[in-house]
């Protein structure tokens, strides 16, 4: 299967910068877009989570991961929605016209 420039330019819109080469091989595996960037999306998130969320140098500095977590959570709970059939309020316009394929 090839992911045609239409499902990149979606992914891209979804996921930020990606590696088409990397999404071609998820494509191929999966057979459906909406798959693709939940893969990518649950993998930043396990990325994230697995280290600690709040790193702070004492007087110099402090990252916090937590709000980035929550945010790829909502993402992959609005793509699942589409998957689960919910309301399709919840899914992006680009999803809902490839579905109705």
């Amino acid at each position: 299967m090839h992911l045609s420039d239409d499902d990149f330019a979606y992914l891209r819109s979804e996921l930020g910068e990606v590696n088409r080469q990397d999404l071609e091989a998820r494509y191929a595996r999966l057979h459906e877009v909406r798959d693709v960037a939940l893969e990518v999306l649950r993998e930043r998130r396990a990325s994230l989570v697995a280290d600690p969320l709040t790193v702070t140098v004492q007087g110099v500095a402090t990252v916090n991961n937590a709000e980035n977590v929550r945010a790829l959570e909502r993402q992959i709970a609005e793509l699942g929605a589409a998957e689960a059939g919910a309301a399709e309020s919840t899914v992006p316009l680009m999803l809902q016209r490839r579905q109705a394929r």
